[in-house]
């Protein structure tokens, strides 16, 4: 039986859960489950607004951090370092072996590397003419 590859603009949220859902069967058969835990912490104003957080998930015991983001008035206050020591003690409490990141080179890579990450790979020309580093630190 042939196959034809097809470009879709608009694929349907049922193919796209076809290709995650077999992607993810075939890996847990390989490795095991992911045992996949989402990682959201918030920074919080006084009145409770919402002034910056950072987004993740555990797999693997490796904590993944996908966004972190403090808000414009409440940079330079240690509030990047209290979220990331948050998460980083949710993921040993949740027995993670590590975490890891990406960052571009106008954002944060010293102060990752401040706080013990180290770059164990980058992306040249992404976007163009700026550097995508990738970087991971052991617990």
């Amino acid at each position: 039986m042939s196959a034809t590859v097809v470009v879709e603009d608009a694929a349907s949220a049922d193919d796209i859960a076809a290709v995650q859902i077999g992607l993810r069967d075939f890996n847990v058969r390989v490795i095991g489950d992911p045992d996949e835990v989402p990682v959201t912490i918030f920074l919080r104003d006084e009145a409770g607004a919402l002034v910056g957080g950072l987004l993740g998930h555990i797999k693997w015991r490796w904590l993944f951090v996908s966004k972190l983001w403090i808000g414009g008035s409440h940079r330079g206050k240690g509030h990047g370092l209290e979220l990331m020591n948050a998460a980083e003690d949710f993921a040993r409490s949740k027995n993670c072996i590590g975490s890891y990141l990406d960052t571009f080179e106008y954002q944060a890579r010293p102060f990752y590397e401040k706080i013990g990450y180290a770059v164990f790979g980058t992306l040249e020309d992404y976007p163009p003419s700026n550097r995508q580093f990738f970087l991971s630190k052991r617990f």
